[in-house]
């Protein structure tokens, strides 16, 4: 397989928005996280401390996809610098790695999702 520069280049804009994605979800559950919280303030239910350990979990899961995400980024913007110092070797080495990375950064996230669906499908059972 031939690795050129512009190969690694190329997924700086799809890593780019992957972190607006990742950015958009820790500032959704940024703003829940304190709505519940002010509410459990208020009124401690159990409701509000199920979904908090829900939220909880979902905010470890997010900084999982961001530091795999990132560290794929570092991966290809080494992976130039490799194939710019004619290190073909270590650079394909790193690619694979940046890549395997990243393809980590988007099983976490549909991980995520999913449970974020799982919380949503528990809310909707009570009106239905």
């Amino acid at each position: 397989m031939e690795l050129t520069l512009t190969t690694p280049a190329m997924l700086f804009p799809a890593i780019s928005l992957l972190f607006l994605s990742y950015n958009g979800r820790f500032l959704t559950l940024s703003t829940l996280i304190r709505n519940l919280h002010s509410e459990y303030k208020k009124k401690a239910d159990a409701d509000i401390m199920g979904q908090m350990r829900n939220l909880s979990t979902r905010l470890k899961l997010i900084r999982w996809m961001q530091w795999l995400g990132l560290l794929a980024f570092v991966g290809s913007a080494g992976t130039m610098l490799l194939l710019y110092l004619n290190q073909r070797f270590l650079a394909h080495a790193l690619f694979g790695a940046s890549q395997v990375l990243l393809i980590s950064s988007l099983c976490v996230s549909l991980w995520e999702i999913h449970i974020s669906i799982n919380a949503l499908r528990i809310l909707i059972k009570d009106v239905m």
